[in-house]
């Protein structure tokens, strides 16, 4: 009876220290979005853990989606990570499959070397000159192509490649079946937890990256959603957001907030990760299951 009372006090002290650590995790995003939904003319009623917007409105929004720019920066974005994403799995999958073949000579050689490049990564000078003598200034491929294998998840890849059993691989060897139709066939669909996880992960440094397209994209018109963000939000750089609500009329423009504007144009930002882990978490609950389960 004294053990199962600690091991209830254990689980209830537990449940508090992770609904705290929740809290400090979800209200602050909460308030930036009761600053979003406040009328401008009650922001000052907001405090820094209010999570109620006062006033409530959707005018931040209607002078987001009402200018071209910002449309047009949230469709690039979505253009690079679903491209870069895609890429990135692609690649990265098919060289963790080729790193695991037994047959395959020169692994340790080219292991070497991809650990090379992770310790060492080149500097952003010479990146930059690479990119320019690319033809690749102010292109969006200069994004897509960057980092489109990270070695980190190549190796974490790899070893969950090897978790496959080889009698599987000599079996279908003899049903005649080739390297492409083993990695299509059977690598892929037993590894579908691990690419779901490499795909979000890819898919969020996709989404999160300004700092190179910053660099390499020069025309405004072509920027991703988080270098527009970075002006407006960080630099406070308010032409960049109102150059093109003309269509606006001259109450609304008087009656801006750019701070409940900038926590609009937050939550914008991140409104798409956040309806992607649910998808993602569907492939963890299954892998976790399929390893769970003893027969």
């Amino acid at each position: 009876m004294v053990r199962r009372n600690r091991k209830s006090l254990g689980v209830i002290i537990n449940s508090i220290i992770l609904l705290l650590i929740a809290a400090c995790m979800v209200i602050p995003i909460l308030n930036i979005l009761a600053q979003s939904l406040t009328s401008p003319d009650r922001m000052q009623d907001l405090s820094g853990l209010s999570i109620i917007p006062k006033g409530f409105t959707f005018q931040n929004y209607q002078i987001l989606f009402s200018n071209p720019q910002v449309t047009r920066s949230i469709f690039i974005s979505i253009f690079l990570t679903v491209c870069g994403t895609a890429l990135s799995l692609f690649l990265t999958a098919i060289t963790a499959y080729v790193l695991t073949r037994p047959s395959f000579v020169g692994k340790n050689f080219f292991m070497i070397m991809l650990i090379i490049f992770m310790v060492f990564e080149p500097g952003l000078v010479q990146e930059y000159f690479v990119v320019k003598d690319l033809g690749l200034i102010n292109s969006l491929w200069s994004i897509i192509l960057y980092r489109t294998i990270d070695v980190y998840y190549l190796i974490i890849l790899m070893r969950f490649f090897e978790e496959i059993p080889e009698s599987i691989m000599e079996s279908a060897d003899i049903d005649g079946a080739g390297h492409f139709t083993k990695f299509t066939k059977i690598v892929l669909p037993l590894s579908k937890t691990a690419m779901a996880t490499m795909g979000l992960f890819y898919g969020v440094f996709r989404w999160n990256e300004y700092f190179r397209a910053s660099i390499y994209i020069n025309d405004p018109s072509k920027w991703p959603l988080q270098v527009l963000m970075r002006q407006f939000v960080v630099l406070n750089d308010n032409s960049s957001m109102m150059n093109s609500s003309g269509a606006l009329s001259a109450e609304v423009l008087k009656s801006i907030d750019f701070n409940s504007l900038k926590a609009g144009t937050i939550i914008v930002s991140i409104i798409p990760l956040i309806l992607l882990y649910p998808f993602v978490l569907k492939f963890f609950t299954e892998g976790t299951m399929d390893g769970g389960v003893k027969e």
